[in-house]
Formats: structure tokens, C-alpha cells, sequence
């Protein structure tokens, strides 16, 4: 029997960027607001409803996990929709793993081989980067069905003459693998320290995130046309004077000032309704969600503005943030 001293083995740390890709509409931010476990990316039925990038950390003792959503990357049909593909290609080039996002419920087409290909290049280049193949949606099909689809994605890989480091299914909306998933993608990172203070979800500053959960609210029920078209710039956020009790730790209420960008008179009516119900049902849905996210008792004021064809125009989409 030795008597040297055992030794202490160091638990290893990682800690990185995990981007997640795929066509519109494929779960990304649903998935993201999963791993993270609380709300840091607007949802919605709509296609290509993120515009920004949206950075949500999961924090375990020995990793911690940042999660970048990206838009959905697509053949782009106007300025807007080259800038947003730039920025999706700017940020695979700087992480340390790609999720690409397959949805379960659709088979695979020529948007998914569009991506494929785009990632065929990254995966092979002098900085190869890992890309794990992440099914989502599982919870909507039959396990036949799951099954068949996976062996679709695998096709995917090999028709541009690659493979994928990992293959995972998942579902979102109950659960299913959410946290082997997250497994997988921690696995692919480097040893290295946190990248962001403990119990901090999101690098988002909170302007972004008001404007995003007024977006969501105004995309909920509305025509098809309007989530491509509809931009929100929060004009201010002001606390209210002579409000709130600093000594019982009550914040003053805080006065948002919110502009809807539209790119029609057509659709500014679709956004504020029939004697302006749309808006007010916006208004109060939005609200809420900004009250839970900034803890505070907020007055909530919308505009609906009309800046034609902003899509297609330099200046205007620098003036909107894109």
C-alpha cells in the first residue's frame, strides 16, 4: 500500500458560445427560452419573428452555456433579409458549437439544404466548428415518424458530404431531452471559466427586451404579411416623478414610450383595429410581460407609425437598429 498522498483530481469547467440555427420558424427561441428555463427570446407562430440575437446562459457548476438565437437563415428577398443573414453567418463564425434546428414536423427541404450547405463550409474550414443536429418538436410526431425523420437528417449531412457531431431530439414545449441536450452542447466547449456573472440569463440590454415583448404581443392574431413588416423602437424609459416610496422599496412608475413601425397605412389598421381595440389589447399583454421582466409598475404607451417599404431602405433600417 502507497503512502503517497491521493491525489485531488481538478473537475473540469467549460464554458462557450452555442449558436442556434435553421430555417424560420424551427423552435429556436422556444428552445433557447427552454435551456435557459425563463423567457429571454419572443415566441411566436410567425416565421422569422427574432431579428436580434438574443444571448440566454445556462449556469451549471461545472459549465456554463450561452446561447445565441439567431434569425432564422433564409434566401433573403430584401435588404432586411441580407442584413439579418450577415448577422447569423457573423455569429457561426465566433462560437464554439451550431445547433441546427430541424423541425420534427416538417420534413426536410430545400430551406434545411440551404443551411446544410452553409454549415458544410464551417464544419471543414481551419476552425471547424461542431454542429449537432437537433430535431425539435419530437412531442408532435409519432415515434415511427421520429424516427424516420432522424434518419432524414443523417441523409442531410452525408448529401454535402459531411457528418453531424451529434444527433438530438427534443421537445421543448414537455421537456423531452431539454437537459440532454444541453449535455451535448456543453461537451463541445472549452475548458475555461464563467463568461458571465452567476444568475445573470441574458446580455440583452432591457430596451431590446421591452421592444421585443411589444413585438410579440402585436404579432399574436394578426395576417401573415405583418410580422415582416412591423419594426418596435422603445422611445424612452423614464421614471415618473413624485412616484414609488424609496424607504418601503417601492420603484417609481416607470413611463415606456413605445413606436410601432409599419410599413403601410393598410397595416397600421391591422395593428390598431376597430376603434383602436387591437392596440389596447396589445398594450395590455405587453405590459404585463414588462412589469415580470423589469419588477417594476410600468404606464405603457404605444404609437403606430407608418415608414414605407423600411425594409428595402438604408437609412431607415439603420434608424430602426438593422
Amino acid at each position: 500500500m502507497s503512502d503517497q498522498p491521493a491525489v485531488q483530481q481538478t473537475a473540469i469547467h467549460r464554458s462557450g458560445f452555442a449558436c442556434l440555427v435553421g430555417r424560420p420558424n424551427a423552435g429556436k427561441s422556444t428552445l433557447t427560452n427552454a435551456l435557459v428555463g425563463q423567457k429571454v427570446a419572443i415566441m411566436s407562430a410567425r416565421p422569422q419573428t427574432t431579428r436580434h440575437t438574443i444571448r440566454g446562459i445556462v449556469h451549471r457548476e461545472d459549465a456554463q452555456l450561452v446561447l445565441v438565437d439567431t434569425p432564422g437563415l433564409h434566401r433573403p428577398r430584401t435588404l432586411l433579409g441580407e442584413r439579418l443573414n450577415d448577422l447569423v453567418r457573423d455569429t457561426l463564425s465566433e462560437v464554439d458549437v451550431i445547433a441546427f434546428c430541424l423541425p420534427a414536423d416538417q420534413k426536410v427541404g430545400p430551406g434545411d439544404r440551404y443551411i446544410a450547405a452553409q454549415l458544410a463550409e464551417l464544419m471543414s474550414g481551419r476552425r471547424k466548428v461542431p454542429v449537432v443536429a437537433v430535431v425539435t418538436k419530437a412531442d408532435l410526431v409519432s415515434r415511427d415518424a421520429l424516427m424516420q425523420h432522424l434518419v432524414s437528417v443523417d441523409q442531410l449531412a452525408r448529401a454535402v458530404d459531411r457528418e453531424w457531431d451529434d444527433i438530438v431530439p427534443v421537445s421543448a414545449k414537455d421537456g423531452y431531452q431539454v437537459e440532454e441536450l444541453e449535455a451535448v452542447l456543453i461537451s463541445h466547449l472549452p475548458e475555461g471559466p464563467d463568461l458571465y456573472p452567476d444568475g445573470e440569463l441574458t446580455d440583452e440590454p432591457e430596451a431590446v427586451m421591452v421592444a421585443e415583448l411589444v413585438r410579440e404581443a402585436a404579432l399574436e392574431g394578426v395576417r401573415d404579411e405583418l410580422p415582416h413588416s412591423l419594426a418596435v423602437v422603445v422611445d424612452e424609459m423614464v421614471p415618473r416623478e413624485g412616484t414609488g416610496d424609496p424607504e418601503k422599496g417601492r420603484p417609481p412608475l416607470l413611463d415606456v414610450r413605445v413606436n410601432l413601425f409599419v410599413e403601410r397605412d393598410s397595416q397600421k389598421a391591422i395593428i390598431i383595429g376597430r376603434g383602436g381595440s387591437r392596440l389596447r389589447a396589445v398594450g395590455t399583454e405587453a405590459r404585463q410581460g414588462i412589469e415580470k421582466l423589469l419588477g417594476q409598475r410600468i404606464y405603457l404607451d404605444l404609437h403606430v407609425k407608418v415608414a414605407k417599404d423600411w425594409q428595402r431602405d438604408p437609412k431607415q433600417l439603420r434608424k430602426l437598429g438593422f
